[in-house]
């Protein structure tokens, strides 16, 4: 079985440019060809959190949002989404609360695709080095709970400049941390913020920033791809 994952920090759907556009994020979706998508700052901070992309705009796309939300206007959990592929069956769902002073969150999915149980995560981690630790840690440690053997993709804005940070440390060796590049800024990119880190279940294929014109502008983060296969 093989399948391309995604990420893809939306910006609350404002490009570069100060536009507000969620057709041109939609479009930079359909642009990845992706099973699996994990979208960061899909949703407002405020009020009803209502999501940036209208649920309406899902139904003529490949993908459905796996029920993480919390509020009824939301497409996500602090803003982290997962679209889902139409024929990939979605099972448990959880929100993971995060350690940190400012609102942070994660989210899980159990899915089923051609008869085999996989794990997704998707996360948007804070700014401070000491609480990016704390996070990824617990993170591992819902995982670590979870300890059923289930083949599992970690995606989401690390918020992690440097590669020998502490953060990082904490998944290499046991995990999978690939090599998709560097995401941001969008225009120019300098650091790669965006990651997936994928279980030692997982052959990866192929692991790179999805960079098109559309995508440059869309958004100031680029969406970062992997194709993942298991036996």
């Amino acid at each position: 079985m093989e399948l391309t994952f995604a990420s893809y920090n939306i910006h609350k759907a404002v490009g570069v440019d100060g536009r507000f556009d969620p057709d041109r994020i939609i479009r930079v979706l359909r642009e990845l060809r992706a099973d699996i998508i994990a979208l960061q700052e899909c949703d407002r901070r405020f009020g009803e959190r209502e999501s940036v992309l209208p649920k309406a705009m899902l139904d003529d796309t490949p993908w459905h949002a796996a029920d993480v939300a919390r509020r009824p206007r939301s497409l996500g959990w602090h803003g982290n989404a997962l679209l889902v592929r139409r024929d990939i069956k979605v099972g448990e769902t959880e929100a993971l609360h995060l350690p940190t002073l400012e609102p942070r969150g994660a989210i899980r999915a159990d899915l089923e695709c051609e008869g085999k149980r996989i794990r997704v995560l998707g996360m948007h981690l804070d700014l401070s080095g000491l609480r990016r630790r704390e996070q990824v840690q617990a993170v591992l440690d819902h995982c670590n709970g979870h300890g059923d053997g289930c083949p599992t993709v970690l995606m989401g804005d690390f918020n992690q400049w440097g590669e020998g940070r502490r953060a990082l440390r904490e998944l290499r060796g046991a995990w999978q941390v690939l090599e998709t590049g560097r995401s941001f800024p969008s225009r120019r990119p300098l650091a790669s913020l965006d990651r997936i880190v994928a279980s030692p279940d997982w052959t990866c294929h192929d692991a790179r920033v999805h960079h098109s014109p559309t995508a440059a502008a869309a958004s100031d983060h680029l969406p970062v791809v992997a194709r993942l296969a298991i036996a």
